[in-house]
């Protein structure tokens, strides 16, 4: 399942599974996400770690998100 928010101004998009896999973030459930602050893409996971650009309040934001949905 497909699922999007705002936490503190960064967007997030985030494909979201039932159940764990090797495909998804530290073995959980989020196997695709990306996080955007205004037009900018700071983070992006598909399937694997493409880039990390996230900043101190970003990295809050990218807990937050693993916290809600792994």
């Amino acid at each position: 399942m497909w699922t999007q928010g705002e936490i503190n101004g960064y967007k997030y998009f985030a494909k979201v599974y039932h159940g764990g896999s090797h495909f998804g973030i530290n073995e959980g459930q989020i196997s695709k996400l990306t996080i955007k602050k205004g037009d900018k893409m700071l983070y992006n996971f598909d399937r694997g770690l493409d880039f990390d650009n996230l900043d101190k309040e970003g990295k809050k934001v990218y807990q937050q998100i693993l916290s809600d949905h792994n």
